[in-house]
């Protein structure tokens, strides 16, 4: 769909023009996310958090790439060589603050990403791929964050390796010799630092790809928006530049700021006390739990504690896998012809309730393995379970949503009709006979 207001790129200078010619480079960043890329007039400001996540994907690899210069990756030496970074490299504890913070960045926003999609519909079709290839980025995440938090060779470092890897003994037959394959020995020691350092710093550049193949799915259908009505004509849309990289830059800027304070104010909030002492293999830890972002996965980890047909270990290993798995078939379990949930007014009910669910599993996962939080784990994990097998399917089958609006341009204006205008703004100055009033 070609848009009035959607100029060709056009290079001014001899030498763009020949850079053009032989490496069009600067007309793919100008149809991607220039003038020439149409986006929905009505996107808010959680539309932000997408160019959110690149920036912490890139402050990651960058502040990444310096550390591991400076890092040792020696089961001996390794928290040593993370004290030097810290009190002998030039600027190393501000480097080692935004890394370990950064994550943590990287997560709340890749969440309230995920969040956002949830509530307004954005994993329906024609924007499937988009939503698989988020989730296989948030995987891809995951293990990049595990392998990370293992480097610094701290206490819950080597713990949580020895616990994280353990899921995998639980897996008949073949979860101990897979065990065995990760580590590179019984327990985790100098070939398991070695191999985690090498993917950890390899992982991310993968996120990058897959990133890329991300924005690519996302520029065929276009971007959604919180009404889920289709885009029908150039009233309906902005073009990319400059009226979302001017909102995108106050976002980041709002976001840098409250990253900062993090960094400079409280570096240390969201580690734990333990992990800032060195790796000893005979003592054991009297609360070993994993960061922040693997909580409510953790929550539903130790929630099964009875064994019934298998082993409540591999109860729980499945369970946590399949309560991201989950997340993929979420087209499929999800019926409802309507996207936003703005309106659906039953199921905005139940996904306030999801929300408060894995609020109250991510509690129950930093609180120590015994009761009442073990029950609160068991009533939380299974209402999580039901809400996507149960509550979504028949939600989406029986509920009766609100009318949508026309267009995009119909719930902007309120109802109000203007004429189709460059970028769909009202003329300046005063009115004349040439151009009459509203």
């Amino acid at each position: 769909m070609s848009f009035a207001w959607a100029k060709p790129y056009e290079p001014t200078s001899p030498f763009m023009r020949w850079m053009d010619q032989r490496l069009p480079l600067p007309r793919l960043v100008y149809g991607a996310i220039g003038g020439g890329y149409p986006v929905p007039r009505n996107l808010n400001y959680f539309w932000n958090f997408g160019v959110l996540a690149g920036l912490a994907l890139m402050i990651q690899i960058i502040t990444g790439i310096v550390l591991a210069m400076h890092y040792y990756s020696y089961a001996g030496g390794a928290f040593d060589s993370v004290e030097r970074i810290m009190r002998d490299v030039n600027a190393g504890w501000v480097l080692r603050y935004v890394h370990q913070n950064g994550a943590s960045f990287f997560f709340a926003i890749v969440y309230i990403h995920i969040f956002r999609g949830l509530y307004y519909g954005s994993y329906k079709a024609p924007r499937e791929m988009v939503w698989l290839l988020g989730l296989v980025i948030y995987l891809l995440m995951m293990a990049t964050a595990f392998m990370g938090y293992v480097l610094p060779w701290g206490q819950m470092s080597y713990w949580g390796a020895q616990v994280i890897t353990g899921f995998f003994s639980a897996i008949p037959v073949v979860g101990e010799p897979l065990r065995v394959f990760i580590l590179g020995g019984f327990a985790p020691d100098q070939a398991a630092l070695t191999r985690f350092f090498s993917l950890h710093y390899l992982l991310p550049f993968v996120i990058a790809g897959v990133t890329i193949l991300k924005i690519w799915a996302l520029h065929i259908p276009g971007s959604s928006n919180p009404t889920g009505v289709d885009v029908k004509d150039e009233k309906d849309t902005l073009p990319f530049h400059p009226f979302y990289t001017a909102k995108d830059g106050f976002g980041i800027g709002v976001a840098l700021l409250i990253f900062a304070l993090v960094v400079f104010f409280f570096p240390y909030s969201l580690g734990h006390p333990d992990n800032y002492v060195e790796a000893n293999p005979l003592v054991t830890p009297a609360h070993i739990v994993p960061e922040w972002y693997f909580w409510p996965f953790y929550a539903i980890l130790r929630a099964f504690t009875v064994d019934f047909i298998l082993p409540a270990k591999l109860w729980g290993v499945l369970a946590m896998f399949s309560s991201i798995l989950l997340l993929f078939f979420l087209t499929w379990l999800d019926r409802s012809p309507i996207r936003s949930t703005s309106y659906r007014p039953v199921y905005r009910v139940f996904f306030w309730v999801l929300v408060a669910d894995i609020a109250l599993l991510g509690y129950c996962g930093v609180m120590p393995a015994e009761q009442p939080y073990i029950a609160l784990s068991q009533i939380a994990a299974a209402y999580y379970f039901a809400h996507f097998l149960i509550i979504l399917p028949l939600v989406s089958k029986f509920e009766k949503p609100r009318p949508l609006p026309n267009s995009i341009s119909e719930s902007v204006l309120h109802g109000e009709t203007k004429e189709s205008r460059p970028y769909g703004l009202a003329p300046s100055g005063p009115t004349t006979a040439a151009q009459p009033a509203e």
